[in-house]
């Protein structure tokens, strides 16, 4: 997606002539700045870096400014010569609007300020309400109909705007929208899009300029592309609808393309993104609007959290400010202080956008204070001048700022605070003097009376009002947006198991999971936001008290819903797309197609799957329900097993043709969940939860489907990473008609009426990234697939970590797996057991390594190391405590369990060992019993535990049988202590099962 670069520093220096000064500082350059290019001139040498060589240093003193101007106008003609420049384009009517355009915001369609699903129309007015009473409004908009959703299904980018409410004609009506208050509408080119539906040309150029005549947009943006390539405006010239071509990567360097090859396309691409350093002490000049001063180029970092130094360098520049605040439905808002600086800057660059564009335009012009800079902009044929100032500095700057040219009759206006500045004159000469805050803008304009605009005494009693608060004052901070997760309300409770489910007995589960979003990081905000959490975030990770529950054993067929359909005469509200691939020749009677009833019902909506499942006394489940009927209790990555068995799941299609159906839902009884629930993962997509903020609508969608999209990162992930059950993936809502895919599919789960475990209190984590750790050997290490971001671990002996804390006990949580070592816990320095392995064939995560309770209620240290009996080259790793206050109800430590072996015949039995340690400092009593999945029998029930003893041990041993007719696939074990006046422990095992 819309590539993003690392380089945050900018760098100048005046030409070095000869000695090893000139060698080392030119060695120097290229190692900070890798892709620099050098220009040289007389007696300059200019420097071409900055993100992507987007940019141009400064002069590296006010002594070098002379020479410096001189260099770059040198330059600019002979790159001009280079290109062969046609500046032809920039004079067409239809492209100028370009010219004037400093805002412009990317949003996400999905957006709920411009969609209202519930009266099903656009809402451009209060889209446009909101900016412009936040900053000031917009100039043009950047529409995205496509990522992250595309990839869900085979639609291609045009099918995905078809799609659009109202198809293109609705999107035409959006268009005109936008258009009625002035406001010009791109979209994207996705140029990596050939891995979706056939679009039946060997190019999108060859399509999109038509289809942007006929919804009316005036420009396109190139996802990706440091130039957009000239067929695209060729086309759009033919079609006599020219279009402003607005390449992402600003014509610089990407990949194998050289920023000197991309500006051979300056011509043509009128406009362009900026991803700039902003950050230098001396501002940067923009190369392309150095070459061509009628290019507007939109600089943009989305992800940053202050728009304050990438305005100073559109103003400096100026040029444009890409207001993007909605990135793919993640809210990354302006702040306050942004707002109120881009309503300034807009309100300057919109009533001067004639002066912005000069050809005579002199960046650097001489100023009189250290931290001040600015450009001058002379009128190409008037007397007029506007310089655009910044100040790079944390502290403010009053007094004398500008020594110009001065000639009777010439008035001074200081614009940014709206007032007249009376100049101090001397000959030919005038200074002018005035205030610029910290970090802050100015703005001056030399004009003759005669040749001011006719509303310009409005225009300076409104930036007057503005620059009575300063921008210091505003707040910087940044908002998370709190995100409602949908109620799902609970159902009857069955005492017995509906037709078609399985049972899910209740747990306490530990839910570990994590987005897939490309993009974001762990910024706050990325993600979903499920309760009990403070914000939306990629990683989750808690132990949920689950109440029992069935759940479908597979998705819900074409022919369960076509019951429902019958029964109910169900039609949706918003029915484009509605069961798309069913036979709609009888309106009153659709069908599924012929051989499709056992195949899971897709093109179904949210509101539809719950209108199903109302129907069915049912509701959809919750993400943690779905997780948990997929994964049962051992963490593992598949519902089979943590090993990826591609025989287990559907054949991935990845034709560009018509969709293959996907496979019935019985297909793959291999792989069964533990509970015995089929097709969770690989066959469709299904819905979950719902989460709404001020601004978007998802849902989380679980298992992926059989679709997979070659050819680019960026389509809607679908492989085995996406099949993983503690991946979750979030997928942008807008309307039903939008949202239903050829791979989205649902299930249903109805609350069960037996007993419920009882809640585990949770006591408080404290991650290995806390204050107050201390550590040795081991290294902080990322694994964000596994550890919901990071741990610390490592090889070798002699490593540990220490954490004090006050409470009555702590749990040390871990990884256990292959080549695991061994560790050993100590509580103020008194060892807590014996040795605990981390070795396992499979690798798991979140592993329970030692529980230590009935402490004083105190202050207690906890040691954990490597034990003297741990290999040199074995791995160990821990993540985090648990602690327990007197105020916590510590949970027991978990039975373990050993199986006689791990696979099991039809008509055979294994034994199976139950050990249980008491770690508590009092003796227990209760009950120690092992419960295993249907259709296998366990036998005896039950074991007492009587007054064991503080840290002592007892096995016991049970007998479970698979009887003959026993479906292949992992069978869940559960070993239960159950406890007087504590609540249950709980461990887990698989046994395998075969024919």
């Amino acid at each position: 997606m819309n590539a993003e670069s690392p380089d945050q520093f900018g760098l100048n220096r005046r030409r070095v002539l000869g000695g090893i000064g000139a060698i080392a500082g030119l060695a120097a350059f290229h190692q900070m700045f890798p892709v620099a290019a050098y220009a040289s001139t007389s007696s300059y040498e200019l420097i071409i870096g900055g993100q992507r060589s987007q940019q141009i240093a400064g002069p590296t003193t006010p002594a070098d400014t002379g020479a410096w101007l001189e260099a770059m106008k040198a330059w600019r003609t002979s790159e001009h010569t280079r290109i062969n420049y046609d500046p032809s384009n920039y004079a067409r009517p239809e492209l100028q609007w370009a010219q004037s355009n400093p805002i412009q915001p990317q949003v996400m369609i999905e957006d709920r300020y411009l969609y209202d699903p519930v009266r099903q129309r656009y809402t451009v007015d209060r889209y446009l309400d909101d900016v412009t009473r936040r900053y000031g409004g917009i100039d043009s908009v950047l529409l995205w109909p496509t990522y992250p959703n595309i990839g869900v299904d085979n639609r291609n980018t045009v099918e995905m705007m078809r799609d659009m409410p109202g198809g293109l004609a609705g999107v035409r009506q959006l268009v005109d929208d936008f258009h009625t208050r002035n406001v010009r509408v791109l979209f994207p080119i996705m140029s990596w899009d050939y891995g979706t539906h056939d679009p039946g040309a060997t190019s999108w150029a060859e399509i999109l300029p038509g289809v942007m005549k006929e919804i009316g947009a005036d420009g396109l943006n190139g996802d990706v592309l440091t130039a957009i390539t000239k067929d695209y405006f060729d086309k759009s010239v033919a079609e006599g609808h020219p279009l402003v071509l607005e390449p992402e990567l600003g014509l610089g360097v990407f990949g194998t393309t050289s920023a000197a090859t991309a500006r051979l396309s300056l011509g043509w691409n009128t406009m362009s993104w900026g991803y700039w350093t902003n950050d230098a002490a001396v501002p940067m000049v923009s190369v392309n609007k150095w070459l061509e001063p009628r290019h507007t180029v939109q600089v943009n970092d989305r992800w940053s959290t202050s728009k304050i130094d990438l305005l100073q360098s559109a103003f400096f520049n100026g040029t444009g400010l890409e207001s993007w605040e909605n990135i793919w439905g993640i809210w990354n808002g302006m702040t306050e202080r942004d707002d109120d600086a881009t309503r300034r800057v807009a309100t300057i660059e919109r009533k001067f956008a004639k002066l912005l564009v000069s050809s005579k335009w002199e960046p650097h012009t001489p100023t009189l204070q250290s931290s001040v800079y600015a450009s001058k902009w002379p009128s190409e044929t008037g007397t007029q001048s506007l310089w655009t100032i910044v100040n790079r500095d944390t502290t403010p700057r009053t007094g004398a700022q500008l020594e110009v040219d001065y000639s009777p009759g010439m008035r001074y206006y200081d614009l940014w605070n709206g007032v007249e500045l009376q100049p101090a004159v001397t000959g030919n000469r005038a200074v002018l003097s005035f205030a610029i805050e910290e970090k802050g803008f100015g703005t001056v304009l030399a004009s003759k009376p005669a040749d001011l605009p006719a509303d310009f005494a409005e225009f300076q009693r409104t930036m007057n009002k503005y620059a009575r608060r300063p921008l210091s004052s505003f707040s910087a901070g940044n908002v998370v947006l709190p995100q409602t997760m949908t109620r799902i309300a609970e159902t009857r409770k069955a005492e017995k198991a509906p037709t078609g489910t399985v049972y899910v007995p209740g747990a306490n589960y530990r839910f570990a999971t994590r987005g897939v979003e490309i993009e974001g990081g762990n910024r706050p905000g990325v993600g979903v936001q499920f309760p009990g959490e403070s914000q939306p975030s990629r990683y989750h990770a808690q132990t949920i008290n689950m109440n029992p529950f069935y759940i479908d054993k597979t998705p819900v067929t074409n022919e369960q819903f076509q019951r429902f359909m019958d029964a109910t005469g169900y039609r949706p509200a918003d029915s484009y797309s509605f069961l798309a691939d069913w036979d709609w020749s009888s309106q009153k009677h659709p069908k599924y197609k012929p051989g499709w009833g056992n195949k899971p019902v897709t093109w179904v909506s949210i509101e539809d799957a719950r209108a199903y499942a109302r129907w069915a006394g049912a509701r959809l489940p919750h993400s943690w329900e779905w997780q948990y009927a997929a994964q049962g209790l051992d963490g593992r990555n598949y519902p089979w097993g943590s090993a990826f068995d591609a025989a287990r799941v559907p054949t991935p299609f990845s034709g560009r043709g018509e969709m293959r159906p996907p496979d019935d839902v019985d297909a793959h009884p291999s792989g069964a969940s533990p509970f015995g629930a089929l097709d969770m993962v690989g066959n469709v997509w299904q819905w979950t939860d719902e989460f709404t903020d001020e601004h978007t609508r998802t849902a989380t969608l679980r298992g992926g489907s059989y679709y997979r999209a070659l050819g680019s990162s960026w389509y809607f992930p679908s492989n085995e990473t996406a099949y993983r059950l503690d991946h979750q993936s979030k997928y942008l809502l807008m309307a039903p008609g939008r949202d239903r895919a050829a791979t989205i599919g649902f299930r249903t789960v109805v609350n069960a009426a037996q007993a419920a475990p009882k809640p585990v209190d949770n006591g408080t984590i404290v991650d290995d990234g806390a204050p107050g750790w201390r550590f040795n050997g081991w290294t902080l290490q990322t694994d964000v697939d596994h550890y919901n971001g990071a741990y610390h671990g490592g090889t070798g002996t002699g490593n540990w970590a220490e954490y004090t804390f006050t409470g009555t006990g702590v749990d040390v949580y871990g990884w256990r797996g292959p080549n695991g070592g061994v560790l050993r816990v100590l509580v103020d320095g008194v060892a807590q057991g014996g040795p605990i392995s981390q070795a396992r064939s499979t690798a798991t995560y979140h592993e329970l390594l030692a529980r230590i309770g009935g402490l004083a209620d105190g202050s207690h240290t906890v040691r954990i190391e490597t034990d003297p009996s741990s290999a040199a080259t074995a791995v160990t790793r821990i993540d985090y405590l648990r602690v327990y206050t007197g105020h916590d109800k510590q949970p027991p430590a978990p039975p373990t369990l050993t199986l006689s072996s791990p696979r099991a015949a039809n008509g055979s039995t294994v034994t199976v060992q139950v050990r249980f340690r008491n770690e508590s400092a009092a003796p227990v009593s209760g009950q120690l019993r092992l419960a295993v999945a249907a259709p296998l029998t366990v036998a005896p029930g039950t074991r007492s535990i009587t007054d064991h003893a503080p840290h002592a041990e007892v096995t016991y041993e049970f007998v479970v049988t698979v009887p003959v007719g026993t479906s292949p696939g992992d069978k869940l074990l559960r070993a239960v202590a159950t406890l007087d006046k504590v609540a249950d422990a709980e461990g887990w095992t698989t046994l395998e099962t075969y024919v």
